[in-house]
């Protein structure tokens, strides 16, 4: 997919920027030791493993110590949005009296990103440009709520918002599935664990699907729909996803590959992939 100048600076916004952030995901969030993270921590409480400048006490030891949680999390830039521009520059840790207010407006910027990310990518696909005047009309609403204040981001009807979007970008699903004839793929529903070596996935629609430790090694994933899809674990070794639709930088983070795998031309490589 060609991604024009506008597109790609504006995906560009929805990467993750920890210089820019005040440690909001270590500190904001729930943890579990099961899900990867270094602990059980409750919300609104900082990760033992965060130091006060913000950087992680253990980054450079993540894979060594299977912390997949922190590997795979991706903000989609919440986290330097609500930073820099809505609080500029005032902290958690220097505002402590704001600090519920910045976690809880972190968490809702979080949902906005997200999913103005998933309508960024639908406006260069070309098979959805029919819906593009609607996709461009919800970004800019979304822009317009992440630019809002405090008080009015809290007011925010994120559910509203999200099932708008989400008659679009099943519009969209619908008009990349359907250009693609293998019934043989069709039929596929189960793939935990399961190996699909050099196998064509062409658009097959994968949205929520549980693709943990399946093995993807040197498949083909033209048009085909990732969606909420858990990768935990996924081999995408030697595999080309340039055409695969709505995979985002976090599921690539949690996934398995290496330097061979192709990837969209917005999502980069994970350091874990030598």
């Amino acid at each position: 997919m060609k991604i024009h100048e506008k597109n790609k600076r504006r995906l560009e916004q929805l990467k993750v920027d920890c210089s820019k952030c005040s440690g909001l995901c270590c500190t904001a969030l729930f943890f579990s030791k099961i899900d990867g993270f270094p602990e059980n921590k409750k919300a609104g409480k900082p990760c033992t493993k965060l130091r006060n400048d913000y950087r992680c006490d253990i980054h450079h030891e993540l894979e060594k110590r299977n912390m997949k949680g922190c590997i795979g999390y991706d903000c989609f830039g919440a986290g330097q949005h609500v930073t820099q521009y809505i609080y500029k520059g005032e902290t958690w840790q220097t505002s402590q009296e704001q600090s519920k207010e910045i976690f809880d407006i972190f968490i809702i910027i979080f949902q906005l990103h997200q999913i103005r990310y998933f309508l960024e990518e639908s406006k260069i696909i070309i098979l959805a440009k029919e819906l593009w005047s609607d996709i461009e009309n919800l970004i800019t609403e979304n822009e317009a709520l992440c630019n809002s204040t405090p008080q009015c981001i809290l007011e925010i009807d994120i559910e509203s918002y999200r099932n708008k979007v989400n008659i679009i970008l099943k519009q969209v699903c619908d008009s990349i599935t359907k250009c693609f004839k293998n019934s043989d793929n069709k039929r596929l529903t189960e793939f935990l664990g399961r190996n699909f070596k050099k196998k064509d996935m062409s658009g097959l629609d994968l949205s929520m699907k549980l693709l943990i430790a399946t093995n993807f090694d040197s498949c083909i994933f033209d048009g085909t729909v990732f969606l909420g899809a858990d990768t935990r674990d996924t081999n995408f070794s030697n595999a080309d996803l340039r055409e695969a639709v709505f995979l985002t930088q976090g599921q690539i983070n949690s996934a398995k590959g290496n330097r061979n795998t192709k990837l969209p031309n917005h999502l980069d490589y994970p350091v874990t992939w030598s």
